[in-house]
């Protein structure tokens, strides 16, 4: 065979291989690139819906605590304590005003003769703390920011739990994007691809040449 053709048909088959390798480094790319955007696309999306979540959150904790600032100013009087007081804070007995007309209770006359028998007594009352009434108001303010403590421990626990999904989200978008760019572009995929392909070719080559 003429030398021309040797070396015709050799480039073509260079520039045929060469084409070849950047069609699949292009593809490579393309493919890691639409897998590097849906797994980017899914990590904003769960960021974004944490913080959808929070700023719910947010306003409910807002709308609560202003419902319970309400409730404190409204409630004053004893009366509307005691009233009250059992919504934000139950209790096994509620508490009970004294009543405003309380009858006086006379000692009986000892009608009893000297060695005559002792009457059964009744079963003691159990014994009772009286509550002052000035500090109704103090107790119930309490309980009530006791709630308005519970209703901002329940929105910090889920915050909580939504940083944590964001900081999942945020880290895999950044290994994701780290391993794209040791991945190189497309030109470094060819580089590398035509380095192989020159190795494969020169020991080709020498196998043929030993081969003759």
């Amino acid at each position: 065979m003429d030398l021309g053709i040797k070396i015709g048909v050799a480039a073509s088959t260079v520039m045929i291989v060469l084409g070849c390798v950047t069609f699949v480094a292009w593809r490579t790319v393309r493919r890691e690139q639409a897998e590097l955007q849906q797994k980017l696309n899914l990590a904003e999306q769960q960021v974004r819906d944490a913080n959808a979540r929070q700023e719910i959150r947010k306003t409910e904790l807002d709308k609560t605590l202003a419902q319970l600032e309400a409730q404190k100013r409204k409630v004053q009087t004893p009366k509307q304590v005691v009233e009250a007081l059992p919504e934000v804070l139950p209790l096994p007995k509620t508490i009970q005003l004294p009543s405003v007309s309380a009858a006086t209770s006379v000692e009986p006359e000892n009608t009893e003769q000297p060695g005559a028998a002792e009457p059964a007594k009744p079963d003691s009352p159990q014994p009772s703390v009286a509550l002052p009434i000035d500090d109704l108001k103090p107790l119930y303010d309490f309980a009530v920011g006791c709630k308005a403590c519970q209703a901002r421990l329940s929105t910090v626990q889920n915050d909580l739990k939504d940083e944590q999904v964001k900081t999942a989200a945020l880290s895999r978008e950044r290994d994701s994007a780290l391993q794209a760019a040791r991945g190189g572009s497309v030109m470094k995929r060819i580089v590398r691809a035509a380095k192989w392909f020159a190795i494969g070719a020169a020991a080709g080559a020498v196998a043929v040449k030993l081969a003759h």
